[in-house]
């Protein structure tokens, strides 16, 4: 599935873009996020934590970095694997960093593939909304970075809750159509 994200930052584009190239600082803001060692080839080994509904999943993998300084741009694919269940992730990230008034605004094109039983609950709108969450709470901590402020990663993204608002929604819509008709 697709997940398009962006957000702003209130620091110059040449200053967000070195933070993104700071693996470690980056992992550091990433909610449930947690960076490993990095291997001889380049890659970065490490853990995220994240909820899919009732599925508590702590994906074990590695990714691969490459940045393009000249264009402000990167890419990030990584996998991994639930080892308590079963489930597989497969990701692949691009992004672009550019002005925005006077800050900066991160845009983000991801390809998200999940296998196993994360695929069941990990519908589009629930990994569209945690993704969402997740972008504003890493925006939050890169901020206070850049500020010289200790910002810290949130916990991990908790979807049951946003799976339940999520339903709730539905269900309002539906009755909110039906009344429309009547």
């Amino acid at each position: 599935m697709k997940v398009d994200q962006a957000f702003e930052v209130a620091a110059s584009p040449d200053a967000v873009f070195a933070f993104l190239d700071d693996i470690p600082a980056v992992a550091a803001c990433l909610p449930g996020a947690s960076l490993g060692e990095r291997s001889s080839d380049g890659a970065w080994g490490g853990t995220v934590a994240v909820s899919l509904g009732p599925l508590d999943l702590t994906f074990e993998g590695t990714a691969t970095v490459t940045t393009e300084p000249a264009s402000r741009t990167g890419r990030v694919s990584g996998s991994g694997v639930d080892k308590r269940g079963g489930s597989r992730g497969r990701i692949e990230i691009v992004y672009e960093v550019g002005p925005a008034g006077a800050g900066s605004q991160v845009a983000i094109d991801a390809d998200v593939t999940l296998a196993g039983p994360a695929a069941q609950f990990g519908r589009t709108g629930l990994i569209e909304e945690i993704a969402r969450r997740l972008m504003a709470d890493f925006a939050t901590c890169l901020e206070a970075r850049l500020a010289g402020e200790a910002g810290e990663a949130a916990g991990p993204i908790k979807g049951g809750r946003l799976l339940v608002g999520s339903v709730l929604s539905s269900i309002a819509s539906f009755f909110r159509r039906i009344f429309r008709r009547g």
